[in-house]
């Protein structure tokens, strides 16, 4: 056994459980990339400041669970948390807003870190495959990304999803709505941790998950009370556009997320069947956090969605991705002369576009076709010295059993063919 095992609260991704992430991943960037989403990748690290910055100084996610190191130089850096801040960041970085062409819409796949307490479902280190639309106020681009998302779930087969949704108001009635919201909680009697976070971000309050403060948010103001006609009527398009296109949501008013950036729209999905950690998807319209960081203002929209949590939903359902076999053919050579001639083969095949391994480490026949077995390949490619002396090779059905010989200049023809 290695000394060295994986860090508390991590995971290693392996084969063949690594197929099935990767099939999740494909699956959740699909329908943006046919929505016009170009790829973007940042660092793994930032400047703390862009998290304290944007998600929020209030949030348990700057104040408890970033990791943060402080280079040689003296800066201070953090594993990213989540991807909104960062993405925003490069493109506000590489002017991408001024191309004319907003709103810039990008898509994202990563891992990203924060120092929780690990159990089912929760991880130190997690995937998530996000989405972002830059530079546009439009409730059709808050309605495009949630279908999107739908989309990427009942591609995978999922059916008891739900989706989650509820308006945070802007700049002008949220005010209001803090004010109002600050008096009632000041008269709960709650730790002082609680007390705090009512001066600095009483919202944030409303997302405690504890019972004992759930049981006195009984009566608390909400937001949809206190919207504008502007938050009202910009809110009722995106649930017309969602209803239109025949997306079933949950109104929830006690929705508000784990960071202080959202404005208006903002949506989670959440599946029945994980538990506690039923989140496996979320996001909103965040208008200021631009300005937050220093660029101009730019109203945008995005989401990320788990894709950890989204392979235990699919467990949670018992679905099995119907995924491509990693071996289509398995080439068992017997023999110096015809390992060079075989490995030839398979290098055509390869070039073909057929997945092939080879029985490597000069294996004996029996445990050559062991191993072939175990590939998964539908296919097994024999040779020895009589058969190259007659200038075939012999292909195996591994399923059938049959077996017949084919020239050795016509393999990728008659493999294809089969695999057909």
């Amino acid at each position: 056994m290695s000394t060295f095992q994986a860090p508390k609260g991590t995971y290693d991704l392996l084969p063949p459980d690594s197929a099935v992430f990767l099939a999740v991943r494909e699956a959740l960037s699909a329908p943006l990339r046919r929505a016009g989403y170009g790829y973007v990748e940042t660092p793994g690290f930032e400047q703390v400041e862009l998290f304290s910055r944007g998600v929020g100084e209030s949030t348990d996610i700057v104040t408890k669970e970033m990791y943060t190191l402080t280079t040689k130089g003296g800066t201070e850096l953090a594993l990213r948390p989540e991807g909104t801040a960062s993405v925003l960041r490069a493109a506000l970085e590489a002017n991408l807003h001024k191309a004319g062409n907003l709103p810039v819409k990008l898509w994202y796949s990563g891992s990203y870190y924060r120092y929780e307490r690990p159990q089912a479902g929760r991880y130190r280190h997690f995937s998530q495959v996000g989405a972002e639309a830059i530079g546009a106020e439009d409730p059709a681009l808050d309605a495009e990304l949630i279908i999107l998302a739908v989309d990427a779930y009942r591609s995978l087969g999922l059916r008891t999803f739900r989706l989650l949704l509820n308006s945070l108001g802007d700049r002008e009635c949220r005010p209001v709505y803090r004010a109002a919201l600050q008096d009632f909680l000041r008269g709960l009697d709650l730790d002082e941790d609680t007390r705090r976070r009512i001066e600095i971000n009483p919202l944030r309050v409303l997302d405690d998950k504890r019972e004992s403060v759930q049981k006195q948010l009984v009566g608390a103001p909400m937001m949809r009370d206190h919207l504008c006609e502007g938050c009202k009527a910009y809110h009722e398009q995106v649930r017309d556009l969602l209803t239109a296109a025949g997306v079933e949501f949950e109104d929830d008013p006690k929705l508000v997320r784990g960071l202080d950036y959202y404005t208006r729209t903002t949506f989670e999905f959440v599946h029945d069947g994980l538990g506690s950690q039923s989140a496996v998807g979320g996001g909103g319209r965040y208008d200021g956090l631009s300005e937050m960081i220093g660029g101009p203002e730019l109203p945008s929209v995005g989401w990320a969605l788990g894709v950890d949590r989204t392979v235990l939903a699919l467990k949670a359902e018992g679905i099995e991705l119907e995924l491509p076999a990693p071996t289509q053919v398995f080439a068992v050579p017997m023999g110096e002369e015809a390992r060079r001639v075989l490995f030839g083969a398979v290098t055509e095949l390869r070039r073909a576009g057929v997945a092939t391994d080879f029985a490597f480490g000069g294996k004996g026949l029996k445990n050559a076709m062991k191993s072939a077995n175990r590939s998964g390949a539908r296919l097994a490619i024999v040779a020895g010295e009589r058969d190259l002396a007659e200038g075939v090779v012999q292909v195996k059905d591994l399923e059938s059993g049959e077996q017949s010989a084919v020239p050795l200049d016509g393999v990728v023809a008659a493999v294809r063919e089969r695999l057909a």
